[in-house]
């Protein structure tokens, strides 16, 4: 009876003892796409070594003077239980998103009175430090970042996700 009692409060530190694990190949690749909040769609490309990460994602379009977004994040990360197919990365990440989109309304409002009263668009901008964790499962990864503090703020949010698909090259 004493030994199964000292296994079952033994067994979850031996699960985290096991997701430390420095198994398999040194260096690792990855690259993918995720959509989310705030920038829609960002690029990733991921470079670590042994159970260390870095991930660099951005991306950004332009479709006319008042209408572009733009956005990158760099994020420095652990990896626990990589070698199964579940693993999450807890980290640190930092990141800067600017975005204008035209306001009709503004426009209208500038028009007639004649003179620009109002911005005739709308836009976000943050730039942030975040607490980040990613949760991947065969490819597909979900990231939450919760921001600990803003440099910039302007309409920032109170966290960004992202939900994308990762290839592991190495």
């Amino acid at each position: 009876m004493l030994c199964a009692s000292s296994l079952k409060k033994a067994l979850p530190v031996l699960a985290l003892l096991a997701s430390f694990s420095f198994g398999g190949e040194s260096w690792r690749l990855a690259a993918g796409a995720s959509a989310g909040r705030q920038t829609p769609i960002m690029a990733t490309l991921g470079l670590g070594y042994k159970n260390a990460i870095l991930y660099v994602e951005g991306m950004g379009a332009h479709k006319g003077d008042n209408d572009f977004w733009c956005g990158w994040r760099g994020d420095l990360a652990w990896t626990l239980f990589r070698d199964l197919p579940f693993k999450l990365d807890l980290g640190v990440s930092g990141g800067y998103e600017y975005a204008r989109a035209p306001n009709k309304m503004h426009q209208a409002l500038n028009k007639a009175n004649g003179g620009t009263y109002v911005y005739p668009f709308n836009y976000k901008e943050s730039l942030d430090i975040s607490l980040e964790i990613r949760a991947h499962l065969y490819g597909f990864y979900s990231q939450i970042a919760y921001p600990l503090h803003h440099f910039i703020k302007h309409d920032e949010p109170a966290y960004t996700w992202r939900i994308g698909y990762m290839v592991d090259f190495l």
